[in-house]
């Protein structure tokens, strides 16, 4: 794994353990969104959910992101995370690992007032509608700020045709072999 674009360029990520569940996005996938996401990613706060090893916000911030907030569930994998941060000596203020998982993460910074313009959410492909709901929830918390965009990964069989709420919409989909990015906005936003 590696950090497709930004400062941080072609530099290694550590990988999940070899008998771990965690399912990194592959770099090819990351650099599509990334490219689609383009100057909205400068300055922004990135929420990155189901985060595993963390290169989805490290590829954020690579890119230019103010912050990133890593949320991932299992102390272990949040071990790895956690030293993917230190060796691009990230402070807490940049990079916050919060051990706990998603959805409730998501109530709790909201919460605590808590705002960010990008969201990617890559739960399990066995329960991708964990991150379709946790993501849902950020939204209707407002944890997701006005024009904000939230990205789903999930199986490229996924359907979310009546899951997502009214005044939500998939805008762009990106296929990739078995994995497809939506990505997911409220409807008032201006076009």
């Amino acid at each position: 794994m590696r950090i497709t674009g930004g400062v941080w360029r072609s530099r290694r990520l550590r990988g999940p353990a070899k008998d771990s569940t965690v399912r990194p996005t592959p770099d090819s996938m990351r650099e599509r969104a990334f490219a689609v996401l383009g100057e909205s990613i400068a300055g922004a706060r990135f929420l990155d959910l189901f985060a595993g090893t963390g290169a989805v916000g490290l590829e954020a911030l690579s890119r230019g992101a103010a912050a990133a907030v890593f949320v991932e569930r299992h102390r272990g994998t949040a071990g790895v995370l956690r030293a993917n941060c230190a060796a691009f000596d990230l402070g807490e203020d940049r990079a916050r690992v919060v051990v706990q998982p998603a959805v409730a993460a998501v109530a709790a910074l909201a919460r605590r007032g808590e705002r960010f313009d990008l969201a990617w959410a890559d739960p399990p492909f066995g329960s991708w509608e964990d991150g379709l709901e946790a993501l849902t929830k950020a939204f209707a918390t407002g944890l997701l700020a006005p024009g904000a965009v939230a990205c789903l990964e999930c199986p490229e069989r996924a359907r979310v045709d009546g899951l997502l709420p009214d005044h939500l919409e998939v805008f762009r989909d990106l296929k990739g072999g078995a994995s497809r990015v939506l990505l997911i906005r409220r409807f008032n936003v201006a076009r």
